[in-house]
């Protein structure tokens, strides 16, 4: 049966006005405050999951992000393909010599073989002590690889003995008698470049001098004075390793 005109449909019930302010709420019926209340604190709950599960989801990408750089660099460690110390490379001047490498000392020291004057006619070859050092971002690939990169250099400075008391060169120290490093006396230094040493094996010799200063640069030996020998007596790769074990591997 349907209502008069002008007269409210029974089964209509017209829902409360939902307040959004204080001022609004403090206005209405405590029946209709109470529904305008509830609603605003379903809202609110409603926002305030929403804000949680954003937090969660850009805290877990955080966390994704953080994890994936961890396992890219541990697998990069783990395999060798991350060179942590960076190489010094040979420098050449315009003509082509090599310049004096720079920092030797601070390189990776490999060995010390021993040409006494007196035991060799009163003139080594190379007199006297050989301090042989390598640059260390070579020697890092070396020990991963097992080879010579392109670009090593080998660095060897001579060094006298300090004067001898006996016919073999020798001489007594409280440690006992033997050889002990005295001066400084020039050096020699090695580089790999199998393009540009091709006629040599693929490794560069030069002479800085065997004494005091050294020369700023050098100029590359021939095949007859160094690389035939290294070619013929060295170990491994024109290289001495049978007397340097930290090499010899």
């Amino acid at each position: 049966m349907s209502a008069r005109p002008g007269t409210p449909d029974a089964s209509f019930i017209e829902p409360a006005p939902v307040a959004t302010s204080g001022d609004a709420v403090a206005a209405l019926n405590p029946n209709e405050r109470r529904l305008s209340l509830n609603c605003i604190e379903k809202k609110g709950i409603v926002v305030e999951k929403k804000n949680r599960r954003a937090t969660l989801l850009i805290a877990g990408a955080v966390f994704s992000s953080v994890a994936l750089t961890a396992v890219f660099a541990q697998s990069a460690s783990n395999d060798g393909s991350a060179a942590t110390t960076k190489r010094y490379l040979p420098e050449y001047t315009a003509s082509g010599d090599l310049i004096l490498p720079k920092n030797f000392h601070e390189w990776v020291y490999v060995g010390s073989p021993l040409t006494p004057n007196a035991l060799n006619g009163g003139k080594a070859n190379f007199p006297e002590f050989h301090n042989v050092y390598i640059e260390p971002g070579s020697y890092e690939i070396y020990k991963k690889t097992g080879e010579f990169p392109e670009g090593t250099i080998f660095f060897k400075e001579l060094q006298l003995t300090l004067p001898a008391e006996n016919p073999d060169g020798s001489r007594s120290e409280p440690s006992g008698r033997g050889y002990f490093p005295g001066k400084w006396n020039g050096a020699d230094v090695t580089v790999k470049d199998s393009k540009r040493y091709a006629d040599t094996g693929g490794w560069g010799y030069y002479n800085f001098n065997h004494h005091e200063p050294k020369a700023p640069t050098a100029k590359l030996k021939p095949q007859s004075e160094c690389a035939a020998c290294h070619q013929a007596s060295a170990k491994k790769d024109e290289v001495w390793t049978q007397f340097y074990p930290l090499l010899d591997n």
